[in-house]
């Protein structure tokens, strides 16, 4: 059987677990205030991080949810986007828009990859 890994485990919930080959991430967001593109970069670093703490890279992500607090950002989000996935990497992905858990926060980025 394989083991379940909880990667920065906390009382309500662990930022990433992994089994049996996969890792998924809790939603990652940026600093609230920050603007879309700062949002975007920060929670796409915080992915990235998370991603090799679990022994995969952007390379290995299957898919991706985004959330957005307002859907006018979409360009803005895909603009941050576009540059962080490396050409033919990019993952099935969704993206809508979705009041977010805490005031000032503008994007939520939840994925899925595969552990190398």
């Amino acid at each position: 059987m394989t083991d379940i890994t909880r990667i920065k485990p906390g009382e309500r919930m662990s930022q990433a677990v992994s089994h049996s080959g996969l890792v998924w991430l809790a939603g990652q967001c940026g600093i609230a205030g920050q603007s879309i593109t700062e949002q975007t970069q920060d929670a796409l670093a915080k992915v990235e991080a998370l991603l090799l703490e679990a022994g995969s890279d952007k390379t290995r992500i299957l898919s991706a949810t985004i959330w957005l607090s307002d859907i006018a950002s979409y360009d803005q989000l895909n603009a941050v986007w576009d540059a962080w996935i490396p050409d033919g990497c990019a993952p099935a992905r969704a993206c809508g828009e979705s009041r977010l858990a805490g005031e000032g926060y503008d994007v939520e980025i939840i994925c899925v990859a595969a552990i190398a």
